[in-house]
């Protein structure tokens, strides 16, 4: 597989980020690049869900991962699960 391959992954979200997107997730997200950093593939999802105004305020895992460092590049496989998890607060 090349760098330009796309790949199809498992999204989900959580919490504030389900209510903007309208859904609870999808098996078909395309993700154009199987290497791409992590700001980059946030930035597809939250432009792709209207999410852009909590880009700054949720994680990004990538199999049960936590994605920590948005400058990291990271390899996505055809299956792969994404998730959008925003802060969760207590009261």
């Amino acid at each position: 597989m090349s760098n330009t391959d796309s790949v199809r992954v498992k999204l989900l979200f959580f919490a504030k980020s389900r209510e903007l997107a309208g859904v609870s997730g999808t098996d078909d997200f395309l993700v154009p690049h199987a290497e791409i950093k992590c700001s980059e593939l946030l930035d597809l999802i939250c432009n792709r869900y209207n999410l852009s105004i909590i880009r700054n305020n949720v994680i990004l895992a990538h199999n049960e991962q936590y994605c920590a460092d948005l400058s990291e590049t990271i390899r996505i496989r055809n299956g792969d699960e994404l998730a959008v998890i925003p802060p969760i607060s207590g009261g």
